[in-house]
């Protein structure tokens, strides 16, 4: 399954007979070896590779986990070997942003200012570096240049939404399909551009709850929005979009969605070629979400699954192409 060269995307996708798309990490870096071994891939001086194919990382490589730093080295290494590729997700932009000075009088020290919350979401990661401050600022000059989202001619890409107005806004006004600098700093700022991009793309679309009501959410953040999902044909309600694992708050399920609220939902018909997604924390055995759409983050870092989607050429995908290992205690 040949890459086209002439494609302005191909260089980020090595050519390969069919690809292994993995879901978000987190830090389970023992069991993404398992997963690895099971799909016949092998360690060779120090590099996981497949003699004909290759792994296309979903993001969210750190945070959360307890072996982040061996994660990135393992993903780093096949990315630069050119036995992978990986997109960003939101958590590594979150890094970037974190441990990025803002300029003179941006009204922070940091692009991503360190609140409480901000602090939580990337103690582990920043503890597990605290030894190795100068891979670390390795990894984060790589982070700058992972792609948001790939192409392929026959399938696409993309941490949480595929919002092809932003994406082909980015590519129209760059010319490529990552950061530049100053997408970095518009990323911080809301009502931008480049704030919107990463917004929808890494952490997908959210719907704003009504006035007093919150989710209280099992990874222990209270959030006033929920994720909403893009593949709605015709929503009428609340519980025809909501995408994450915690319920909606009494029978908000039922709230009929106002004209504003469904001008503002994106939708990815059935006709359009397959997508792989990560971001939404789903559970039990992994699924199809539409016969062209399959999310692979399965809440690996919370003992749910590390998913694999077995990916060679199909137009139509297969839930039996899905591949998995189950997240254990103390051997994540």
């Amino acid at each position: 399954m040949e890459t086209d060269p002439d494609s302005a995307l191909a260089h980020n996708i090595p050519p390969a007979a069919g690809y292994d798309l993995i879901g978000d990490v987190h830090g389970c870096a023992h069991t993404l070896e398992r997963l690895l071994v099971l799909l016949d891939y092998r360690e060779i001086d120090g590099i996981w590779q497949h003699p004909e194919r290759k792994v296309i990382f979903l993001g969210d490589i750190v945070d959360r986990g307890p072996r982040i730093r061996e994660s990135l080295r393992l993903v780093y290494r096949m990315v630069e070997a050119g036995h992978a590729v990986m997109i960003m997700g939101n958590h590594e932009h979150n890094a970037l942003t974190y441990c990025t000075r803002a300029p003179e009088g941006f009204g922070s020290e940091f692009l991503r200012a360190h609140t409480p919350r901000h602090n939580r979401l990337i103690k582990e990661t920043l503890e597990q570096f605290e030894y190795y401050p100068d891979e670390w600022a390795k990894y984060l000059d790589w982070f700058k240049t992972l792609p948001l989202f790939l192409e392929h001619e026959q399938f696409r890409v993309v941490h949480a939404t595929w919002n092809l107005g932003l994406i082909r806004q980015l590519q129209q006004q760059y010319g490529q399909n990552s950061l530049t600098d100053e997408l970095l700093l518009e990323s911080v700022q809301q009502g931008s551009f480049g704030f919107t991009l990463m917004e929808q793309l890494t952490r997908g679309s959210h719907m704003r709850l009504p006035e007093g009501v919150e989710i209280h959410s099992g990874d222990g953040f209270t959030r006033r929005t929920f994720r909403t999902h893009f593949w709605a044909e015709n929503p009428q309600t609340y519980g025809d979009v909501v995408f994450q694992p915690d319920n909606l708050p009494g029978d908000l399920e039922d709230r009929l969605l106002s004209s504003e609220e469904k001008a503002n939902l994106h939708y990815y018909g059935k006709q359009e070629r397959p997508i792989f997604i990560g971001h939404y924390w789903c559970e039990g055995v992994p699924a199809l979400v539409t016969p062209n759409i399959a999310c692979l983050d399965y809440s690996a870092v919370k003992y749910g699954k590390l998913v694999c989607y077995r990916y060679s050429g199909e137009t139509q995908l297969d839930a039996g192409n899905f591949i998995w290992v189950s997240v254990e205690r103390d051997e994540y």
